[in-house]
């Protein structure tokens, strides 16, 4: 009579490998490409009237050349100063007629709200490094959240991020929206 060769138990080595698996599951981090985040605009219907000029007032002209140089309204300028000019320029607290007009609309959730008509133009050269192109885009954002932390403060008591009701949120971005303009880059010429 043949001799049966016994079975070898195999339950536990599925344990094991079941056990594996979930720990390299939980130990291992998964990276998660992040950017900017910014809303592309739709795209242009072709059969839509023509938009209205923006005024040479309203623009906030924002250019860093290929050494990364700034130049902020015509006039050489700092990384360090760039946010505060910015939020100079959209509250226009002055009402000064060489910069950006407002317009009273109301709000819901806020009311009555001066909106400013400012927008900020970009540009950079081919030539501008990937960091000065990050500090300028992290210092425009920056001074627009900052105008929306103190609007939401005033009205609601908390910082703008800190707000969870989506109506809410719609009417700070509403009272300030995020108006960056970036242009194609391209050599500019003579730079600051």
């Amino acid at each position: 009579m043949a001799r049966m060769t016994p079975e070898i138990n195999a339950g536990s080595m599925a344990d094991i490998a079941f056990l594996l698996l979930i720990f390299f599951l939980v130990t291992t981090t998964m990276d998660v490409d992040t950017g900017i985040t910014r809303m592309l605009p739709p795209p242009i219907d072709p059969a839509a009237p023509e938009p209205p000029p923006v005024r040479e007032r309203n623009v906030f002209v924002v250019l860093v050349d290929r050494n990364d140089r700034l130049l902020v309204e015509g006039q050489p300028g700092r990384i360090e100063d760039l946010r505060r000019q910015t939020k100079n320029f959209l509250e226009n607290p002055a009402n000064d007629p060489t910069m950006p007009e407002k317009v009273t609309r109301d709000i819901e959730h806020l009311g009555q709200v001066e909106v400013s008509r400012g927008i900020i133009s970009l540009q950079n050269d081919r030539g501008t490094s990937y960091e000065m192109y990050i500090a300028v885009q992290n210092e425009l954002t920056a001074a627009i959240n900052e105008m929306r932390d103190e609007l939401s403060r005033d009205r609601f008591g908390r910082r703008f991020r800190d707000l969870t009701d989506e109506d809410l949120v719609n009417a700070i971005r509403q009272a300030i929206p995020m108006a960056i303009s970036e242009a194609e880059p391209k050599d500019i010429e003579g730079g600051p």
